[in-house]
């Protein structure tokens, strides 16, 4: 099982608090380092300096770590046109030595469009358009020509498809999503992992079990399975405590939606997921002041998963 530090910076982070939060996991061995892509906090509550744009950050990250895997859950496909995206993500993956993975959605946060001027088309035309960027950014990737696209929303005539990630075929493409129809299918035809975020054990099975099912419909053998969850460990029952408050949670319910606790009972829960056949645990770190948290992390659930 890997462990990566997955954030949520739109809820009041700088590039620097993201920065240290990074080099800290690359420190202390985490295998990833992902950041959520949004515009506008989500709930109410201080947005702080607001948030800062996904590649522009993972851009500089690049640069300034060596190691660590890096990616988003997940790009909103809304924000960009599929052209430029893989443009963009390919110069990451180039300015990283290769350690970019490619996390793309349909989106869903009606109120960040708003804020920020961009379309928000019902969420049929946001899966049709979902399918076609997939289409157009694993081809220009992929491309050993030029590359053209014609399709219902996008058309792409003699593309150069350049430039090329350094990962070969591809970085890493990442879907992921509550296990609907549409999300498993195009898992089963483009990605390379699917990720359940944010559901009990149970819940992540019926996830699991319709994305495998997607998967042998489409003559595919197996995809990489990984889950995301809050994490809120301590070495006690105040620490719990005081980390819960922190991020406004009670830690009765965090024992049931996420992962909180003892280091040994957030091993015993990783476990539970391990034996629905995943992966990789995306731990959703929702206090970036608190690097401590970190620490014991590293020092207490990583070496025993």
């Amino acid at each position: 099982m890997k462990l990566r530090i997955f954030t949520e910076p739109q809820q009041g982070a700088t590039y620097d608090d993201l920065l240290r939060v990074a080099q800290a996991a690359e420190r202390l061995g985490f295998d990833g380092f992902f950041r959520s892509d949004h515009y506008v906090r989500i709930g109410p509550g201080d947005p702080g300096p607001g948030s800062t744009d996904a590649w522009v950050t993972l851009a500089g990250l690049a640069r300034e770590t060596s190691r660590i895997r890096l990616g988003v859950l997940v790009t909103a496909s809304t924000f960009r046109f599929p052209g430029p995206l893989a443009v963009s993500v390919a110069q990451v993956d180039q300015m990283s030595g290769g350690r970019v993975e490619f996390g793309l959605g349909a989106a869903w946060y009606e109120e960040e469009h708003l804020a920020y001027g961009i379309p928000f088309p019902p969420m049929k035309e946001r899966f049709e358009r979902l399918e076609e960027q997939l289409e157009i950014i694993t081809g220009l990737w992929t491309a050993t020509g030029t590359f053209s696209y014609e399709g219902k929303y996008y058309r792409l005539v003699d593309s150069p498809a350049l430039p090329k990630p350094v990962q070969r075929p591809r970085p890493p493409v990442i879907l992921g999503g509550w296990g609907t129809r549409r999300g498993p299918r195009l898992a089963a035809r483009f990605a390379d992992e699917f990720n359940a975020p944010f559901r009990t054990p149970d819940e992540t099975k019926v996830i699991f079990d319709r994305v495998r099912e997607a998967c042998e419909e489409a003559g595919r053998e197996s995809i990489r399975l990984s889950a995301a969850q809050v994490v809120c460990a301590g070495r006690d029952e105040a620490e719990i405590a005081r980390r819960a408050a922190a991020i406004g949670r009670e830690v009765d319910e965090l024992r049931v939606n996420g992962l909180a606790g003892t280091p040994q009972e957030i091993v015993d829960k990783i476990g539970r997921f391990a034996e629905l056949g995943a992966e990789r645990i995306y731990l959703q770190v929702l206090d970036l002041t608190d690097l401590e948290h970190l620490e014991l992390l590293a020092a207490e659930v990583l070496p025993h998963v």
